[in-house]
Parts: structure tokens; C-alpha cells; sequence
């Protein structure tokens, strides 16, 4: 039996994907030849020499294709998807793929061009589809779930393995706590559909170039200070490629208000802004393959900062607004847009699955001694004015009472 765990944590409003994938195959060695398992970390040889078998996470001849898989660990359903190449290669038919309870069946389904055996069980289903006894404690709540497909029997034989992967979905207890002060800035999510799986995607602001802390309050931001900027696919982890189309800062929390000055930071999406710097982060995707992140198009985040300006008519504080797109993985290179050059920039394609991401108030913190020069430069000019002003009153005063004397001197 060709057996995985998959375990999925659904933490403060975003998963974490810790995939064990637990293979038990002892019985099973697949069609892995062993003269071409050259790699360890994709292929495992028998101590003898003469047989392998893939690594979890991996299959083919090769052990060169990665299973792409991902839970979603909803509100109200849990749905597992595996890419149907992977029933394909141990001949597994989509008939013969079903929960714990054979009522509860996959189905096929396109996600941006690639199929996937999907199952969604209700919350409501959960014990009807096979879920096992719920396990609690006094900080979570834990859901369990098998997929698995029917032995293939000839006759009275079998030659291809059972599928089984064990799936998990925990969830902390959630507890309202009540402030007498709302938290901010404000930052918005966007929950993408992309035919049957939700994503959720945010925005959000950190303190320098580690990407560690996050502001907690307003950010404050001095001129031409960086602004480290990251949008993020935070539900599900790793399974989709962000790709930002387009960032543009106005002075209110409306993307589309016309009324107020805008500027533009990211233009389909390359950098408009001089200032604008993607910067690059090592991933490791859930096969244990590393690579370098962060750029657009390339992983689930995107990271850029640019310098720090303000508007030159009040309000001077800033909010960030980004369109957002999804693309699946395995399919990265259409969804890296193309900046060699402002003059041979092509638009990135339009997808249907879009939304917009906003953040803010960041404001621009003036030091004292330019607060007192933008003091004086305000107030010497009017300052001018007034002493100019006495000044001219004081001759008119001075004329004045110099024809009154000159008059009660004059004989009559």
C-alpha cells in the first residue's frame, strides 16, 4: 500500500503545511529503475542495489516528478487535491479514489489548466465520510480524513498498488477578545477563487530587510527611508505563484478614489517607481526542493521596497493598494512578467482570477529641525509682511505729524 500523512495546520487565519508523508513501501517499489536513481534526496536504493523506490513527495522512472498536493482547511470544508498525473503513473482510475466512506468520491478538476482528483467534505459530512473521532485539547481542535482508492484486482491477482493518504486539519480554538481601541494600520485580505480552491492573499509592511516583524502600529517612515513591502499567498501555503500586476499609493484607504493624488510604485508588473527593489528570499517547497523567492511571479510572495515620499498637498500619509494575480506551479514562467526594458515591457496576461490588496495609514515622520525650518520658511515671509506694513504706518504717522506741525507754525 502506497501510503502518506498529510498533516495541515489552520493557524490564526493561515496554513502551515508540514507534510510528513509517512510512505510505507515495503511491498511496493513502483517502476523506479534503479540504474538511473542518482539522486537521494528524490530516490532511495534498496541495500542491495537492485530495486528503489521514490522518495516521499516524489514518482515517475525517474523519481523526477513532485506530488503536488494541498489541503484547504476551510470554515466549513476541508478539500484535499493530489495532481491526477500521480494516479496516472500507478494506474489509478478516478472511480476507485474515495474517502473512508466510497459515498464520498473525488471528482476531476481543471485548476488553471492542470487536473487534480479533488474531494470537499462539508464539516457537516465529516463523520459520514469516514472522519475519524476528533481529538481536542485545550488549544486545538483536530479533524482527520483518509483518502484512499480501491485495490485493483485481476482475476485473482494484484499487480498495482492502493493509494492511501492520511490527511489532517487543526484548528485553534477561537477566542474574541475585546479592545477599546481598534488596531492599526489597516490592512485588507483578498479571497481568490480559482475554479474549486480559495486563496487568500495579503499585504503587508515590515519594519527592514529581514522580513521578521511586521509593524504592529501605524508605521512612521522618515524621507527616502525604505518602505520593505510583502503580498503574500497565506491560505494555502506554497500552491499557487503570485504574480503583483500593479501597486499605487494614494492619501485616502479608497483604491479608486479619484478626488486625491495617486502615484504609481509597480505598472504591470515591473517597477515604475526608480526607487522600487524586488528583493529575493530562499523558499523550500513542500518537496524539499530550495530556490530563490520573492521576485514576481517566481512563489507564493513577492517582496519589494521602495523609498519613502509624501504627497505635496495634505494628507501626507500613504496607503498601498496592489492587483493581484494567481497562477499555479509548475507553470511559472507565464506568470513572470516580462521588465527587461521600459521600451519592450509587455503587459502581463490577464487572468480572470484577480483581486486588490490595500494597507495603511504610513506616515512620514518630519524631523524637529525640519519641522522649525518649515516653521520659519512659513512664518519670516509673513513676519516681512507685518514689520513692512508697521514700517509704512509709521511714516504715514510721522508724514502726518510733521504737516500738522508745519502748519501750526506757518503765520496766519
Amino acid at each position: 500500500m502506497y501510503q502518506w500523512e498529510l498533516r495541515t495546520f489552520y493557524l490564526s487565519g493561515s496554513i502551515v503545511l508540514a507534510i510528513c508523508l509517512l510512505c510505507n513501501l515495503e511491498e511496493v517499489v513502483g517502476k523506479c529503475i534503479p540504474s538511473k536513481c542518482t539522486d537521494p534526496n528524490t530516490c532511495i536504493l534498496t541495500e542491495d542495489g537492485q530495486g528503489c523506490k521514490c522518495a516521499p513527495g516524489y514518482f515517475g522512472d525517474q523519481c523526477d516528478q513532485a506530488v503536488m498536493m494541498n489541503v484547504v482547511c476551510g470554515k466549513d470544508a476541508i478539500t484535499i487535491s493530489v495532481i491526477e498525473d500521480f494516479f496516472i503513473y500507478y494506474n489509478v482510475g478516478l472511480g476507485s479514489v474515495h474517502l473512508t466512506n466510497a459515498e464520498c468520491r473525488a471528482r476531476r478538476e481543471v485548476i488553471a489548466g492542470v487536473a487534480f482528483f479533488t474531494v470537499r467534505t462539508p464539516k457537516d459530512k465529516y463523520e459520514f465520510c469516514g472522519g475519524k473521532p476528533i481529538e481536542k485539547n485545550i488549544t486545538h481542535v483536530i479533524y482527520s480524513l483518509t483518502l484512499m482508492s480501491d485495490q485493483q484486482v485481476y482475476v485473482n491477482i494484484v499487480r498495482d498498488p492502493a493509494i492511501q493518504i492520511d490527511y489532517k486539519c487543526v484548528y485553534p480554538f477561537i477566542r474574541t477578545v475585546s479592545m477599546p481601541v481598534p488596531i492599526l494600520p489597516i490592512t485588507s485580505e483578498a479571497v481568490l477563487r480559482m475554479d474549486e480552491l480559495e486563496a487568500t492573499v495579503e499585504l503587508s509592511v515590515y519594519r527592514d530587510e529581514r522580513y521578521v516583524e511586521v509593524f504592529s502600529g501605524v508605521p512612521t517612515v522618515h524621507f527616502r527611508d525604505r518602505v520593505f513591502v510583502q503580498v503574500s499567498v497565506t491560505r494555502p501555503r506554497d500552491f499557487f505563484n503570485l504574480r503583483v500586476d500593479e501597486c499605487w499609493a494614494t492619501q485616502t484607504a479608497n483604491p479608486n478614489d479619484t478626488s486625491s493624488l495617486m502615484h504609481t510604485l509597480l505598472l504591470d508588473g515591473c517597477a515604475e517607481d526608480e526607487t522600487v527593489l524586488f528583493i529575493t528570499k530562499s523558499i523550500t517547497y513542500r518537496n524539499g526542493t530550495m530556490a530563490q523567492g520573492g521576485q514576481n511571479g517566481v512563489s507564493s510572495t513577492v517582496r519589494f521596497s521602495f523609498e519613502m515620499f509624501r504627497f505635496i498637498t495634505e494628507p501626507h500619509e500613504l496607503y498601498l493598494h496592489c492587483i493581484v494575480h494567481l497562477c499555479t506551479q509548475g507553470h511559472g514562467e507565464s506568470c513572470i512578467p516580462e521588465c527587461k526594458s521600459i521600451i519592450k515591457r509587455e503587459a502581463s496576461t490577464k487572468e480572470p482570477v484577480e483581486g486588490i490588496v490595500s494597507y495603511g495609514p504610513i506616515r512620514l515622520e518630519v524631523p524637529e529641525r525640519q519641522k522649525m525650518n518649515m516653521l520659519f520658511t512659513m512664518v519670516l515671509p509673513m513676519a516681512a509682511v507685518w514689520i513692512l506694513a508697521l514700517f509704512l504706518l509709521i511714516l504715514i504717522y510721522i508724514a502726518k505729524a510733521g504737516n500738522k506741525r508745519m502748519a501750526s507754525d506757518s503765520p496766519s
